[in-house]
């Protein structure tokens, strides 16, 4: 293939990578909005909130996401990638002005569920479509930058949070910062008009020539084919077998893969990150800054949260998932800890709330340079074509779960048990989720996402197989 053809393929991978992720970008920005526009949207001449409707108001997305992942997954299967995230964009919209114009709890909370089935859809859709997309030398790094423009929104959400809070002198400024979240939602819906859909999502419906036809404006004839070939082989053995999806998961190989996909989602959540993503601006206001210095104190977290995507998507091209995950893990448990002891020893001191600034712009870089990047990732390729979007959206809808859980209960312990023993908590989950990922985590660097599926099933087979022989010969013995 000659230079200008191959960068005429690589131009349009990377229109499709950009345009897809601009439902990162929303999905970022609508969940770290909430963080600054928090203490506006609390003042008695707003919406008047109590400890228990913020943590409702902030909670009411993540819950709306948990359903909006198991369910975008299971359509995304039945009606396709691009169709659903252009649905998704819609949602991502009305909800958004639903969100601005609320005027009491009720509807807030109401919108903010809308929204969250969107970001839960999202959060599925747009890493299974990039993972599909995507030549398996070149997947993480295009499903990492979803990553990037997650915590991309989340950055320019602090920064426009910052700028309206410091700049705009009317308590009702919270619902301007909002109303942004409508500009990528529309760059999202216009934009998947340009872009093909998921050529192994036509193939999983036997448009095996529409696949073949997507591929080779993205890859060389010879690599097309092969590898339309080598998704066919694995849909017609799978169909050998005469399961449907629901049967699927009786296969001791598929639970296995669910099982190990739900705990990637749990581990990543109790880390605790989202705590200090929707609460960052009153842990701050704790620690004893004011609430102006506060907005522009996260920036920093914005920042370093950018910043660790990009480390982490050029560490994953270095090095394996697993190992990166580890040390991402060992680092959180560190910084969790140092949080959790600074407390008792410097509250009170003028250093203390610049050391919990440097130890949440620590953790965070931890979390967003290894551990979200790999949990995203590892979601996208381990399930099996057949059950791709229910599988993914089964293990986020527990992620989702566990991040309303955690955005639920942080402000009520941050509130009865301090600083302190809240992150302490943090630091001890963390411990169980490191022995978790370093007994049960495949490596999956390297390998297609066939190759990824044929791992799982023969792998759990012959080791059930080893296991029956082990009880055989027990009993002649």
């Amino acid at each position: 293939m000659e230079k200008s053809e191959i960068d005429i393929k690589n131009s349009k991978m990377k229109k499709i990578t950009i345009i897809a992720t601009l439902g990162g970008l929303s999905f970022g920005f609508d969940t770290g909005v909430i963080n600054g526009a928090l203490p506006f949207m609390s003042m008695s001449s707003q919406l008047n909130l109590t400890s228990t409707t913020e943590g409702l108001v902030s909670s009411s997305l993540v819950f709306g996401a948990a359903f909006g992942a198991v369910s975008g997954g299971t359509l995304a299967d039945s009606f396709g990638r691009k169709r659903m995230i252009k649905w998704l964009a819609i949602i991502f919209f009305f909800a958004t002005l639903g969100c601005g114009l609320s005027p009491n709890v009720t509807s807030m909370v109401i919108f903010r569920v809308i929204l969250g089935l969107a970001v839960g859809g999202a959060s599925v859709i747009v890493p299974t479509f990039l993972s599909e997309m995507a030549p398996k030398e070149r997947r993480g790094r295009m499903v990492t930058q979803n990553e990037l423009m997650i915590v991309t929104g989340q950055l320019a959400a602090y920064v426009i949070n910052a700028v309206l809070g410091n700049f705009v002198d009317n308590p009702g400024v919270w619902r301007v910062m909002l109303l942004v979240a409508t500009v990528p939602a529309v760059l999202l819906w216009f934009g998947m008009l340009r872009i093909p859909e998921s050529p192994r999502w036509y193939a999983s419906k036997s448009k095996y020539w529409s696949a073949y036809n997507i591929l080779r404006t993205l890859r060389d004839e010879k690599t097309a084919e092969s590898e339309v070939r080598e998704i066919k082989t694995i849909i017609d053995n799978e169909r050998l077998i005469k399961n449907d999806t629901s049967q699927s998961f009786k296969q001791p190989w598929v639970r296995k893969i669910l099982y190990i996909g739900i705990g990637i989602g749990i581990v990543q959540q109790i880390t605790g990150v989202n705590s200090i993503m929707y609460y960052g601006t009153e842990i701050l206001r704790d620690s004893g800054f004011a609430t102006k210095a506060a907005l522009i104190g996260n920036i920093a977290n914005g920042i370093i949260s950018v910043g660790a995507v990009f480390i982490g998507i050029w560490l994953l091209g270095k090095f394996g998932r697993k190992p990166l995950l580890i040390v991402g893990q060992l680092g959180v448990i560190l910084t969790l800890s140092a949080l959790g002891f600074l407390p008792l020893v410097l509250q009170g001191q003028p250093i203390f709330p610049f050391l919990v600034l440097s130890l949440t712009v620590l953790f965070l870089g931890f979390m967003q340079g290894a551990v979200a990047p790999v949990t995203w990732l590892m979601l996208s390729e381990i399930f099996p074509l057949k059950i791709r979007g229910i599988g993914m959206g089964a293990s986020v809808f527990f992620l989702w779960i566990t991040n309303f859980l955690v955005s639920l209960i942080f402000p009520v312990l941050l509130g009865n048990l301090g600083l302190s023993s809240t992150f302490l908590i943090f630091a001890c989950l963390n411990v169980i989720s490191i022995l978790f990922v370093k007994k049960f985590l495949p490596e999956t660097k390297d390998k297609s996402l066939e190759e990824i599926e044929a791992y799982f099933k023969y792998n759990t087979k012959k080791k059930k197989n080893i296991k029956k022989n082990i009880v055989r010969e027990g009993k002649k013995i």
